[in-house]
C-alpha cells in the first residue's frame, strides 16, 4: 500500500453508538456530559464533565465521546474476519453464554463453567469482558498477532493496581466518583514506589469498560441494576424491549397506481418488523421487489435508524421513539434470511437470528397478527383487493385504485404511528406506545431498561446490511455477475495494489475479497480493503453505462439475447436500454405490466432509504458519491466509505 493511497483516505465514519443510560457520557458540540436523568425519547439532562454545569440536551444531537483522546474502541469490520475467525469468536461466546444469560454470576459459576469446558477461568473472564466492552460476537474474534493499538502500554505491576483499586475500592457500596478512585490509585502506586503515575484517562477507561449491571449492583443499587435483568413473559426471552424483533413480508391487499398517468400498476411487497415486548413496529420497507436479502437488510436498517428525518420526508406530524439494536431477530425459514452475508451482519451489530420452528406457525403469530392488522386497515383504502376473491366480489380494484406508491408510504407511516402506536392492544391491555414506555422508564412497579444506544453512522448500517459477494480482483478490475452468465465490471485505482493478490492461507490461490451492492442501482459497488478495513466506491469500468437496477439489467440481457447480440458492447446496451424503456413509457395507458416497469424504475432511481432519506442532500451524503442516486458520473477515481 502506498504513501499516496494512504493520505488519500478521508477518516472513516464512526461506528460506535451513543449511550443513553444513567451515568454514560456523551459528548455535545465540543464538550463531554455525563447523562444524569432520561427525560423522554427526546432530551435527557447531563452534567458537563469540566464546568459542572447540568443541560438539557437533545438526544438527536449527542455523540459518543472520545476514549483517551480517541473514539471508543470498536471490534474489527465483520468483512475483515475470515471464516475461521467467525467460527472461533461463536464457538468462544456458546462457550460464556449460560454465563451471560445469568442475572448474575460469580467466581464459584465461572469456574464451573470453566471446568465444564476445560478451560481456564481467566480466559473466560477476558472472553467475557470482551464481549461486554465491544457489545457483540465480533469481540471475541482472534486478535492479530503482534502489538494491537488497543492493548495498554502500561506495566503489569500498574495494572494490577488499578485492577485492585476498581475491584475493592470504587465497586463497593461505599460508592466513590472516578476522581477519587483516579486519587486512590495514585495513592497505592506513590505508596509501593510505582512510577511514572498513570495517566487520569487511563484509570477513567478502565472504568467506563465495567459492564452498567455489574457497576450497578456492586455499588449497592440493586434495584436498578434489576432494570438491566429480563423478567418471564409469555414469548421465550420477549421480556424487554428490543429482546426480539420479528420480520416477515406480505404483498399488500392494495391496487397502486402510477406516478404520471395514475393507473393500476400492481400490489407492493410490504416488509415489516415488530417488537414482540411492546409490539411497536420498529421499521419496514415497501416497494414493487419481492422479497430478497436487499428488502431484509433495509427493513432491519429502518429498525435501527432513528426516525426523525424518515417522518419528515413523508410529512408526517409524529412521533416514532423506536431505534436501537435489536438483541434477536425471528424469522421464519425462507432463504433470504439464511444468507451467510446478513448472519455475519448481525453477528458485527450484536445481533442473533433464530429461526420459526418448522410447522410451529404460531412461533410467527406477532408478526402475523401485526399484518392482519395492517391488512384490515388496508381494506377500507380505494383500490383495495381484500382478502379473497368472494370479499372482493362486485368490487373493481383495478377501477378503484388511486394512490401512487408515496401516497400509501405516507398513509402507512401515519397509521403505524398515530393509529396503531396509540391504539389499545387486546393482549397488552395498553397502547404498544405505552407498554414500550413502560419498558424503557419503567413506572411504579415495574422498572424499565432505559433508552437503547443510538447509532452514529447510519449510511455504515444501510452498507452493511447490503449482500455482500465475495470476488478475485483480476487486470481489468473487478467482474459481478448478477445472475448465471451475465455480469458487470468494475474498477477503481482502489483496486489496482490487489490485482491478482495470493491468498495469505493458500498462495496457490488467488485472494477473494469482499464487495457489497445496492441491487436498486449497480452502478457503483463498495470495496472493502482489508488493509484499511474501510469501504471504497467502485464505479462500472464503462462510465458510460446508466444507472440501473439488477432486475431492469437482466430485462436488457433477455432483450439483446432475443436478438442475438452479446451484452458486452456498450452501444448496443444503451440502445437496448433506451428501446426498454421507451416502449415501457409509450406503453404505460395501455398496459399495467408497462407502468409497472417504469414505476419500479423511478422509485429505484430515487435510492431512498433511511440512512439518507433525502437523497444526495442528506448532511452524511458527503460519503455518497452522486452517481449511486442518479447518472452522473464519479468525479473522483475512488472514494472511501
Amino acid at each position: 500500500m502506498s504513501d499516496e493511497r494512504s493520505k488519500s483516505a478521508v477518516p472513516e465514519v464512526r461506528s460506535s453508538r451513543v449511550h443513553l443510560t444513567e451515568g454514560s457520557f456523551v459528548q455535545h458540540g465540543n464538550t463531554v456530559y455525563r447523562i444524569e436523568r432520561q427525560l423522554d425519547f427526546e432530551s435527557v439532562t447531563a452534567t458537563a464533565v469540566e464546568s459542572g454545569r447540568a443541560q438539557v440536551l437533545k438526544i438527536a444531537e449527542l455523540e459518543p465521546p472520545p476514549v483517551d483522546g480517541k473514539t471508543a474502541a470498536k471490534p474489527r469490520a465483520t468483512d475483515a474476519i475470515t471464516e475461521e475467525e467467525w467460527k472461533v469468536a461463536k464457538e468462544r461466546y456458546a462457550i460464556i453464554e449460560p454465563l451471560l444469560k445469568m442475572p448474575r454470576f460469580g467466581r464459584a459459576d465461572v469456574q464451573h463453567r470453566a471446568e465444564e469446558v476445560k478451560r481456564d477461568p481467566s480466559t473466560l473472564y477476558r472472553w467475557i469482558k470482551r464481549y461486554m466492552a465491544y457489545e457483540n460476537v465480533s469481540g471475541l474474534v482472534p486478535e492479530p498477532r503482534g502489538w494491537s493499538k488497543d492493548k495498554t502500554r502500561i506495566p503489569a505491576h500498574t495494572e494490577a493496581v488499578i485492577t485492585e483499586v476498581i475491584e475493592d475500592y470504587y465497586l463497593s457500596k461505599r460508592r466513590p466518583s472516578a476522581r477519587k478512585t483516579v486519587r486512590e490509585v495514585e495513592r497505592r502506586c506513590i505508596e509501593q514506589g510505582i512510577k511514572p503515575l498513570p495517566a487520569h484517562s487511563t484509570v477513567r477507561a478502565r472504568i467506563s469498560r465495567i459492564p452498567e449491571e455489574e457497576r450497578l449492583r456492586r455499588r449497592g443499587f440493586g434495584d436498578l441494576a434489576q432494570r438491566l435483568r429480563p423478567t418471564p413473559g409469555h414469548f421465550p426471552n420477549a421480556d424487554y424491549p428490543l429482546a426480539v424483533v420479528q420480520i416477515d413480508h406480505t404483498l399488500g391487499d392494495i391496487m397502486l397506481v402510477d406516478d404520471v398517468y395514475r393507473l393500476p400498476i400492481g400490489r407492493p411487497w410490504i416488509t415489516l418488523a415488530i417488537d414482540v415486548f411492546s409490539r411497536m413496529v420498529p421499521g419496514y420497507y415497501l416497494s414493487f421487489d419481492a422479497p430478497s436479502i436487499a428488502s431484509v437488510g433495509l427493513c432491519i436498517g429502518h429498525s435501527i435508524i432513528p426516525k426523525e428525518e424518515w417522518l419528515a420526508l413523508h410529512e408526517v406530524d409524529a412521533s416514532w421513539p423506536v431505534w436501537g439494536v435489536p438483541n434477536t431477530i425471528h424469522a421464519d425459514n425462507a432463504g433470504e434470511f439464511r444468507s451467510h452475508s446478513l448472519k455475519n451482519s448481525c453477528a458485527k451489530h450484536g445481533m442473533h437470528i433464530e429461526f420459526r420452528p418448522v410447522k410451529r406457525p404460531h412461533f410467527g403469530g406477532h408478526i402475523e397478527r401485526l399484518l392482519g392488522t395492517l391488512m384490515s386497515e388496508i381494506h377500507d383504502l380505494p383500490g383495495s383487493t381484500f382478502s379473497s376473491p368472494a370479499q372482493r366480489k362486485g368490487y373493481d380494484s383495478d377501477k378503484e385504485s388511486a394512490m401512487t406508491i408515496s401516497e400509501f408510504e405516507k398513509w402507512l407511516v401515519a397509521l403505524i404511528c398515530n393509529v396503531y402506536h396509540r391504539r389499545k392492544h387486546a393482549e397488552l391491555g395498553m397502547s404498544p406506545l405505552k407498554k414500550w414506555e413502560i419498558g424503557v422508564f419503567g413506572n411504579a412497579t415495574v422498572p424499565g431498561v432505559g433508552l437503547p444506544s443510538r447509532p452514529d453512522n447510519r449510511w455504515g448500517i444501510h452498507r452493511d446490511f447490503m449482500p455482500a459477494i465475495e470476488r478475485t480482483v483480476q487486470r481489468d478490475g473487478v467482474t459481478i455477475e448478477s445472475i448465471a452468465d451475465l455480469s458487470v465490471t468494475y474498477y477503481a485505482e482502489c483496486l489496482r495494489p490487489w490485482t491478482k493478490a495470493e491468498d495469505p492461507n493458500n498462495p496457490r490461490k488467488t485472494r477473494k475479497f469482499v464487495f457489497r451492492r445496492d441491487p436498486r442501482n449497480i452502478k457503483t459497488i463498495w470495496f472493502f480493503d482489508p488493509d484499511l478495513e474501510q469501504y471504497f466506491d467502485v464505479p462500472t469500468a464503462d462510465q458510460s453505462r446508466p444507472s440501473m437496477s439488477v432486475w431492469e439489467w437482466r430485462e436488457v440481457k433477455e432483450y439483446l439475447k432475443e436478438r442475438g447480440i452479446e451484452p458486452d458492447n456498450t452501444a448496443e446496451i444503451l440502445r437496448a436500454l433506451t428501446e426498454l424503456r421507451e416502449q415501457a413509457e409509450q406503453a404505460q395507458k395501455k398496459t399495467k405490466r408497462a407502468r409497472r416497469k417504469t414505476q419500479r424504475r423511478r422509485e429505484h432511481q430515487r435510492q431512498t432509504s433511511p440512512a439518507a432519506p433525502a437523497g444526495p442532500t442528506e448532511p452524511e451524503a458527503e460519503h455518497t458519491p452522486a452517481s449511486v442516486f442518479s447518472d452522473e458520473p464519479i468525479r473522483s477515481s475512488w472514494t472511501i466509505r
